[in-house]
C-alpha cells in the first residue's frame, strides 16, 4: 500500500478560493486551518508545520484562540506555504517568481498587518534602506500632517484617509527597527496615534476585526512609550467598539479601566465617563447611564480651551455629550425625548462632521420609527442616506440598515418607498 505524502501547502485551486482569499483577508486561522486539513494538512501536521502545539493547533482550528503575534502569523504562512501578500507580510523567502519573472505577491513594508482594502500595490524593490529617513523630520512632518487626516475623515469618510496613515504607520514601523533612544520614544508617541487612528477608521468602515487589531497595536506602542493619556483614549476606544458589538459589560469594564490612569484631562475623562454611561444604557440602567452622562456633561464644561492631552480629543464638547445621550434614549426606551434631543444637538454639530452628521440623522431616523413616525423616520434616512454615499461608513449604513428592516412592510408610506428605492441602490453597492 502507497505510503501517505501530506501536501507541501494548499493545492493552487483551494489556494486562490473565495473562501481561501476572505478567511486571509480577515486573519481567520479557524477557517485557514480547516481548509488545511480539507486540503490532506491535517491538525497535528499543521501544529508540527506551525511550530505550536497539537492542542494549540486544535483551539485555534474550533475558534477559541485567535492569533495576534506576527511572529505567529509568519510561522504559520511559512509553515502552510501560503504567500505572504495573502496575509499581508513581505514576499516569504521560499517564495519563487512567477512564470512571467514576476513576484509571486506584492510586497508589504514592515511587519504591519494591511487590510486587503488598505494595501498601497507597489512595483519597487523591498529591502533598500533610505538613508535621508531622518526620524526627527518623519515625525515633524506626520503630526503636522495628521490634523488634515482627521478633518478628511471627518468630512469625505475613512476610506479616503486610510491609503496615506497606514503609509504613515509602515514608515514608523520600519524606522522602530534600528531607531534608539529619544528619537524612539518619539517615533512611539507618534505611531500609537496613528495606527490609534488606523483603527477607528476600520471602525467607521465596518471592519472591527482590523480596528482591533489596530488598536491592540497602538496599546503596545503607547505602553511603550509610558504615554498614560495614550492608554487610556485607546481604552475608551476600545469601550466603544464592544459597545458597538453590544457587548455591554466588557464596555463597563474597558471605560472603568480608561478612568483609573492617573493625570487625565477633563476631556479624557469624560470620554471614558460617557462610554460608560452608553455601555449601561445597553443594560438597561438609567440610573447609572444618566448620572455618567451628567459627570460627563460637567467635565467637558471645566475643560481648558486646548487640551493638554498627546491624543486630539477636542471633539468632546457638550454638543458631542448630549447626541451620545440622544441615542442611548433609544435604548432606554424613550425615543422622543431621543428625538428632540437629536434635533436640538443636530443643528449645532460644525459642517465639518459631515461623516458623523450621517451616523446621528441615521440613528435620529431609528428613534422616529421607534416612536411609531415613519414619514419623519424615513425623511431623517433619506438624509443620512445621502451621506453615506459618498462617506462609505459602515456605522451609518448599520443603522440605517435597522431602520430598513423596522419599515420594510410599509412601503405604501411614500416617503418609505422613496427610502427604499435609494436604500437599496446604496446596498448593492456596500454589497460589492
Amino acid at each position: 500500500m502507497p505510503r501517505y505524502e501530506a501536501p507541501e501547502g494548499f493545492p493552487a485551486r483551494l489556494l486562490s478560493s473565495a473562501e481561501m482569499i476572505d478567511a486571509c483577508r480577515s486573519r481567520d486561522f479557524s477557517t485557514i486551518f480547516r481548509l488545511a486539513k480539507r486540503a490532506g494538512i491535517y491538525p497535528a501536521l499543521i501544529a508540527s508545520r506551525c511550530g505550536m502545539t497539537p492542542s494549540r493547533a486544535g483551539e485555534i482550528l474550533k475558534g477559541q484562540r485567535q492569533v495576534i503575534k506576527m511572529s505567529v502569523v509568519e510561522e504559520i504562512a511559512d509553515g502552510l506555504r501560503i504567500p505572504g501578500h495573502m496575509l499581508g507580510l513581505a514576499r516569504r523567502e521560499w517564495e519563487q517568481e512567477g512564470s512571467d519573472g514576476s513576484p509571486a505577491g506584492p510586497p508589504a513594508g514592515g511587519a504591519l498587518w494591511v487590510p486587503a482594502g488598505d494595501r498601497l500595490e507597489s512595483t519597487w524593490p523591498v529591502g533598500l534602506d533610505d538613508e535621508q529617513s531622518d526620524p526627527e523630520f518623519v515625525v515633524g512632518l506626520i503630526e503636522s500632517q495628521l490634523p488634515q487626516h482627521y478633518d478628511g475623515a471627518n468630512y469625505f469618510g475613512a476610506r479616503h484617509s486610510i491609503p496615506a496613515v497606514i503609509e504613515h504607520a509602515r514608515t514608523i514601523n520600519r524606522l522602530l527597527e534600528t531607531v534608539t533612544g529619544s528619537q524612539r520614544d518619539e517615533l512611539l508617541r507618534t505611531g500609537c496615534k496613528v495606527a490609534e487612528f488606523i483603527g477607528w477608521l476600520h471602525q467607521d468602515l465596518g471592519d472591527f476585526k482590523a480596528a482591533a487589531y489596530w488598536s491592540d497595536r497602538s496599546m503596545e506602542w503607547a505602553q511603550e512609550a509610558a504615554d498614560d493619556h495614550m492608554q487610556a483614549y485607546i481604552l475608551f476606544r476600545k469601550s466603544n467598539q464592544a459597545t458597538a458589538r453590544a457587548s455591554a459589560g466588557t464596555a463597563v469594564g474597558l471605560a472603568r479601566a480608561a478612568q483609573r490612569l492617573p493625570s487625565l484631562t477633563p476631556r479624557l475623562t469624560a470620554l471614558a465617563a460617557q462610554q460608560e454611561a452608553q455601555a449601561y444604557a445597553l443594560q438597561q440602567n438609567p440610573r447609572a447611564a444618566l448620572a455618567k452622562f451628567d459627570e460627563a456633561r460637567s467635565l467637558v464644561a471645566e475643560a481648558e480651551a486646548v487640551d493638554e492631552a498627546s491624543v486630539d480629543t477636542s471633539y468632546c464638547t457638550p454638543t458631542y455629550i448630549e447626541i451620545q445621550r440622544a441615542n442611548c434614549w433609544i435604548d432606554l426606551g424613550q425615543p422622543q425625548r431621543a428625538v428632540e434631543l437629536f434635533q436640538d444637538q443636530l443643528a449645532a454639530l460644525p459642517p465639518m462632521y459631515r461623516n458623523d452628521r450621517g451616523v446621528y440623522l441615521a440613528r435620529l431616523a431609528r428613534a422616529h420609527v421607534t416612536a411609531g413616525d415613519l414619514e419623519q423616520g424615513a425623511e431623517a434616512a433619506t438624509k443620512a442616506l445621502a451621506i453615506v454615499t459618498h462617506t462609505g461608513s459602515g456605522r451609518t449604513f448599520a443603522e440605517l440598515s435597522t431602520v430598513a428592516r423596522a419599515i420594510e412592510g410599509q412601503k405604501t408610506v411614500p416617503a418609505v418607498a422613496m427610502f427604499f428605492e435609494r436604500f437599496e441602490i446604496v446596498r448593492d453597492r456596500f454589497a460589492a
